[in-house]
């Protein structure tokens, strides 16, 4: 990985800050944009390592609200967060969803999802596992998301995942693509941020 990804100026204000990571900012420029966590919400966040989004995510939904998030890894140390917890699973473990309403207390506001993965630098199993990835999320949705209710997805370049991204904006009301300045230089990543979510797929979001 170039240096310049490592060590850019959102690196060293996250640990200068006392986030987990750099990704803490582009959450918080796509809140300060689009106003998607407020306080006393309920949010999920699929794929929480190493946990600045939950930072983010809990300074916004308040004591009176609450994240819970989800990796395959441990946050370790914990982030100590009274309305924060970090559960450790897999997003295609079909007992997940349970254990996440269980936590939050029901069905989430939100779902918050900047999770990708493992690269291998061969283009059809990265997306291949890409893929694999967004099915997962996207099944978990109806078990996961209040009836109207927002979702907050990463989406890597590729005929794949665009597909399962016009799959996911006909469940929403209104959708668009969002960019945050703090993504790395180069990225192929971009978001996904529906609005007003339908477990029967009513909805006729488009590109805005």
């Amino acid at each position: 990985m170039a240096d310049y990804q490592r060590k850019d100026r959102f690196h060293q204000r996250a640990k200068r800050e006392g986030f987990r990571s750099r990704a803490a900012y582009k959450l918080e420029q796509i809140q300060r944009s689009q106003r998607i966590l407020r306080r006393g919400q309920r949010v999920l966040d699929l794929g929480c390592w190493p946990g600045g989004w939950m930072q983010v995510g809990a300074a916004l939904v308040g004591p009176s609200g609450r994240i819970v998030g989800v990796d395959l890894a441990a946050i370790e140390p914990p982030l100590g967060l009274a309305n924060a917890t970090a559960l450790c699973g897999d997003l295609e473990d079909p007992d997940l969803a349970v254990r996440l309403v269980d936590a939050l207390g029901g069905r989430a506001d939100v779902v918050l999802c900047d999770a990708a993965p493992k690269l291998t630098g061969v283009r059809p199993t990265d997306r291949a596992r890409e893929e694999a990835l967004l099915e997962a999320v996207a099944g978990l949705l109806p078990q996961l998301l209040r009836p109207g209710g927002d979702l907050l997805l990463k989406i890597l370049d590729g005929p794949e995942a665009q597909e399962i991204d016009r799959r996911l904006r006909r469940r929403f009301a209104k959708a668009r693509t969002v960019r945050p300045e703090a993504s790395r230089r180069g990225s192929s990543e971009r978001y996904l941020l529906a609005r007003g979510f339908s477990a029967e797929g009513a909805g006729t979001a488009g590109e805005r």
